[in-house]
Formats: structure tokens, sequence, C-alpha cells
């Protein structure tokens, strides 16, 4: 279903519409909604119908043979940057993987903590141009990108820039004093530019462009890439830095977000610029905040083997054991994706270059899993107001027709229209009376609602708070048997 919040304002003259603008300040709202609803820009729709994605980290240590420890990786650099050597990689066999997961966009570090370029830069003499690996010529960006475009899915690219530890950079800083780490400051400043310039315009038209824990304050240390992503990425995902983000971490990297999950915010950028209690902080960035002036939507992240005590980001040896079970990302998935957020999973190309075999079969369970229990709704329905009602299939059985059990509903807004509902409950009719099954806050893109087994002639969706006119996008019933798995 098309939004149509827009629609009524076509029906005036071009000057009566900017005559509002200009006197009130607000952008055009819908004719049942407020006046300054929030609502997505059209590259966060993307970002939410994405829904998932994932990341490929890549670096130098990877070839080390040693488990990765980020405060050393951070300052020491590495020996010899041609253990760079993956004979077998093959980037499209990393986003056949990540496909058969049902991700729709993949990111790639294209730089990360060591500063060492996967691609054939120009101004930073630091990469595949230096090593021995495929003579010097070697372009992994290049390679990812053209995989991602071969089989469907939309391509980012991550940056690292806070930390580089051949040059001594340290959280944005040049290491040292006087004027010779000034210069230097400057120098790295430009170095910075130049490289997102470099990613910016030699790929196509990239998903996002995210700067590893930021891409600081262009007034303090930080480079100024904001205005290098606005003009030759346009249509790209921007995150982060102290001004702006077009998405917020979800605050933790446990994949999950809180259960009441709002796409708005009370700031532009997701950075603790007002120096609070970082649980406090946290905690807004998980739930959001309905109120917020701002569209800002989660980010969940994990990464794929994050299990029995492990979180790792980069493959490292002797690490099989840690990828995720299949309930465990069915888990994750119901609480990032089904709780209005984006989940995007960390996945880790082997020294050989290619996605180890045992989380290349995992993704592949967790996309038929997905598949099973969400793709085939036994019925849905679609509309506006604060109730919707819902005939749920019956089966035939001789002279009488018996209801099906059900388990789960999913519940969609039209965020075009903005967040609206406020509150809301679900009742399902079993023995011709309506008993609630489910019940929430937030909606947003998307709810999973999951609730024990019943036999439903009918099930309805009630708004029982909202800010305006409800739009419901999608209202879906499913029996997953997820309490027989």
């Amino acid at each position: 279903m098309k939004s149509s919040c827009k629609s009524i304002w076509r029906t005036f003259p071009l000057w009566m519409v900017f005559f509002y603008v200009l006197q009130t300040g607000h952008a055009v709202a819908d004719d049942a909604g407020p006046a300054r609803l929030p609502v997505p820009e059209e590259r966060q729709l993307k970002w939410h119908e994405a829904e998932m994605g994932v990341i490929f980290h890549y670096d130098l240590h990877v070839f080390d043979g040693k488990r990765y420890a980020q405060g050393s990786n951070r300052i020491d650099p590495v020996e010899d940057y041609n253990i760079f050597s993956p004979g077998q990689l093959d980037t499209d066999q990393w986003v056949r993987a990540a496909k058969a997961a049902g991700a729709r966009f993949a990111i790639l570090t294209a730089t990360h903590e060591t500063g060492f370029g996967l691609w054939q830069s120009d101004v930073n003499p630091y990469c595949l141009k230096a090593v021995r690996w495929r003579d010097g010529k070697g372009d992994i960006v290049r390679d990812f990108v053209e995989s991602c475009r071969k089989y469907g899915l939309q391509p980012g690219i991550y940056v690292g820039i806070r930390w580089n530890s051949l040059l001594g950079i340290h959280n944005f800083r040049v290491e040292g004093e006087g004027r010779f780490a000034l210069n230097r400051q400057e120098w790295y400043r430009r170095l910075c530019e130049k490289m997102v310039t470099e990613l910016c315009t030699r790929y196509g038209d990239l998903f996002m462009i995210w700067f590893d824990g930021g891409a600081d304050d262009p007034a303090s240390l930080g480079p100024d890439v904001e205005p290098i992503v606005e003009k030759y990425q346009p249509g790209c995902l921007f995150y982060h830095n102290v001004n702006r983000a077009d998405l917020r971490w979800g605050g933790s990297e446990t994949g999950t977000v809180a259960d009441t999950c709002w796409s708005t915010f009370p700031y532009p950028f997701s950075h603790n610029r007002f120096n609070e209690s970082a649980s406090s902080y946290n905690r807004l960035l998980s739930h959001g905040d309905p109120d917020g002036e701002y569209w800002v939507p989660a980010m969940a992240d994990t990464p794929l083997r994050g299990w029995n005590g492990r979180h790792e980001w980069f493959w490292e040896p002797d690490d099989e054991g840690a990828v995720y079970p299949l309930h465990e990302l069915m888990d994750i998935y119901d609480k990032s994706v089904g709780r209005n957020a984006t989940l995007v999973v960390g996945v880790t190309p082997s020294p050989d270059g290619l996605v180890p075999e045992a989380d290349m079969r995992r993704l592949e369970e967790w996309g038929d899993e997905i598949e099973r229990c969400y793709g085939h709704p036994l019925a849905w329905t679609s509309g506006r107001g604060d109730r919707l009602v819902l005939a749920t299939v019956t089966r035939g059985n001789g002279s009488r027709t018996d209801a099906v059990g059900i388990d789960c509903c999913i519940l969609q807004e039209e965020i075009s229209c903005g967040e609206r509902v406020r509150s809301w409950r679900i009742d399902a009719k079993v023995n011709g009376r309506w008993q609630t099954v489910g019940e929430g806050a937030s909606i947003g893109n998307k709810r999973i609602v999951h609730f024990p087994e019943v036999a439903a002639s009918a099930v309805r969706l009630v708004i029982e708070d909202s800010i305006a006119e409800p739009v419901i996008k999608s209202f879906k019933v499913f029996r997953t048997g997820k309490a027989d798995r």
C-alpha cells in the first residue's frame, strides 16, 4: 500500500502551500497529522525497508594467526604488511552468504584501525598498492561493490579514521607535542578527506558510508567529511559525526534493542554530546524518544561469532564454536527487526579470503528459517483508523470448520506518514470470545508479536492511543511453531 499522506496538499495551489510553510516554519503534514510530525528521508526509508544487512571486517591482523586484541591493534603497527595474501579471495562468495541470510545490503571495512586501505588509493600509500598480493593491483572495495550489484545487494563502505596504528592516531589525535604534531594533525585531516573523496567517487552509488566511532567534530580534530558525502553521494546514508546521524547505534552490540523502540530522537546526531552517563545514554539510544523532533532510526549490530563467551568482528583462529546457534539468531532477529530496528550482522572472511563453511551454512539456515516463519502469512490486511479485524484461515473437517492455530502477528505502520501509534493491543477471537494476546507501544516499520498458540477465528488490532489517524501498512497473522523449536 502506497502512502497517501501528502495527497491532500496536491489539491492546493503551490503558492498556498509555500505561504503555509513560510508562515509556520513547519514541514507540510498530512490532513490528519500534526504539523511537525517527523518523517523519514528517502534514504532512511531504504534503511527501514532493508531490515537486515551484514558487515564484512577484513584487515591485516586477520593474517597474523593471533586472536584480535583491540588495545594493541590500535597502537602497534603491523610489522609486515605483506602478510596480507588471501589466496582464494572471492567477494561473490561473501555476498552470496549475506544474501542467503536475507540481507539486503552489505558493508565492507575499507580501512580499519591499522590504517591499511583495501583499495587502490592515490593518497594513502598504505594500501593494496603496497603489497605483493595480485602484484599490487588488487582492489577489494571494487570487487565487493561489483559483487553486491551482481547479486542485488546495496553496497556500503565503512571508513575507520578514528585510529591508525601506523600513523600514531588515537581517538582522532596525532600523538606528540608542538608544531610537528599540529602540522601532522592538519595533514591527517586532509588525508581523511581525500580518502573519503576517493571512496565516494570511484564506485558508483553507495547505500551507506559508516565512520567508525564517528568522524568527530570538523571544528576540532575531525575531518570535514559530511560535505564530501553530500556532494558525491547525496542519496547515501551518513553515519556519523557530531552534527548528523541518519541512524543511531542501538546502545549495545547484542543485536537487540529495547522492547519499545521509536525511530524518533531528541537530536539530529547520536553522539553523547551532553556528557550524560553512558548507561543512561545507551538506554536512550535503545529506546529512542516518542516525542523526539528528528527521525534517527535504530541500528542493532552483533557479530555472527558472538556465542560461547566470544564476540568477534574479525576472523580468529579456532573460533568456529563461536557461531551463534540458529535459535539465538532467530531471537536476535525478533528483538531487532521485530522491534523497529535494522539489524547489521558481522561476518568474518578468513585468511584464505572466504567466509568459513560453518558460518556460510548457519547464514543459509537462518535465511531459510526466517522465510519459514514469516514468509507465508495465513491472512493479512491493511488500513487506516484505530481498529482492523482480520479473519484467519480456517480448516474444513467434514461437517464443521475449525479455527487454525496462530501464534504470531506482524504489524507495520506506513512510516512515510510518521510514527503515529502510541499504544496498541492484539485480540484473538477464541470460541466466540475476544481475548488479548499481545500489547505494546511502538510499531514503526515492523513489530513482531509472539504469543502462545490459540485457535482463533479472527484477530483484531486495536490502536488504544495515537497522535494522529493510524495508518497501518500491514497486519499479518502466522503460525510459526516457535514453541515447537
